[in-house]
């Protein structure tokens, strides 16, 4: 009789704890796993995005982190295309395997992949960027929630190229975002399991505060300086990056940025938690919990 191939998929906000345990769970079920974030798969991108360290990725081996240059043209479609095929090609070896990550839409387009995306006149994209650059994020942030609620209430704000782009999909179409993600879902020849970490707030939040606390002693400030000439670069639209450039570009100062990033970050894991919740697959656990029954919940 075959066995059915298992595709265990760990999800969360940030700072929950999903590395960890995701290199626990696989060394019970010795496979392998699929990184699910937008950040980590860049190379050049170390402190401000909270990879996994070197002697965790000796532990067990992870695809898709440290894989592309922040200079690659890269979207969640390519990943769920590429992620696939991966997956695929690893369950030829493996019985189980393990997608971990906080980016939901990378995520989604695994395990659903997307409907194809209207070509964009290259005019409404530029009438767009002039608006932004007259006008600022706070438009492009304005614009979004005027004309897409739904989507801007789990879109990453403080990225203009996601918001440049559900404005694109609106001018052009008269449609929000969600109407390209209804695509039905996929039909894989494995099974999917879905869990999800999750602590109370105030003990999330003060993980996130002082996670980024140890960045910034890490150099979470230098590291965003070497980076200051590409801060238009897609991959450094992201929380941990743009409060530093800001900083730089003296619209604050340092003990504002160190509040800002802080804000933020706690505003993106409420994000991905809204997201995540969305979900009635998803099995949600604290981390403790599911690690002291790790072995007895994944083998039932």
């Amino acid at each position: 009789m075959d066995i059915k191939k298992r595709l265990i998929v760990l999800v969360g906000p940030t700072a929950v704890g999903k590395t960890a345990l995701s290199i626990d769970l696989a060394k019970t079920l010795s496979t392998e796993i699929i990184s699910a974030d937008a950040r980590q798969i860049f190379k050049e991108l170390e402190i401000g995005t909270a990879k996994p360290s070197s002697d965790q990725l000796r532990e067990v081996k992870h695809h898709f982190i440290n894989s592309k240059s922040i200079h690659d043209e890269y979207d969640a479609g390519t990943f769920g295309k590429e992620a696939l095929s991966c997956i695929y090609k690893l369950f030829e070896t493996y019985n189980d395997l393990i997608l971990c990550g906080g980016s939901g839409l990378y995520i989604k387009a695994v395990l659903e992949g997307f409907d194809d995306m209207p070509e964009i006149p290259s005019s409404i994209r530029e009438s767009i960027n002039q608006e932004y650059g007259d006008k600022g994020l706070e438009w492009l942030q304005e614009e979004v929630k005027r004309l897409d609620p739904e989507y801007f209430q789990v879109v990453d704000r403080m990225n203009p190229h996601r918001l440049i782009r559900a404005l694109e999909l609106n001018y052009f179409s008269g449609k929000p975002m969600s109407y390209f993600r209804q695509k039905k879902k996929k039909e894989h020849f494995f099974d999917v399991v879905k869990i999800g970490l999750e602590l109370p707030r105030e003990e999330l939040f003060n993980r996130i505060d002082q996670r980024m606390d140890v960045m910034i002693e890490e150099g979470l400030f230098e590291e965003a300086k070497n980076f200051y000439l590409y801060k238009n670069l897609n991959a450094l639209q992201t929380v941990g990056y743009q409060e530093i450039f800001d900083f730089m570009d003296s619209l604050y100062d340092k003990a504002e940025a160190i509040r800002l990033l802080k804000r933020n970050s706690r505003r993106y894991a409420k994000r991905q938690l809204t997201w995540f919740k969305r979900d009635e697959e998803i099995h949600w656990f604290r981390p403790d919990e599911l690690i002291q029954n790790l072995k007895l919940w994944i083998h039932d």
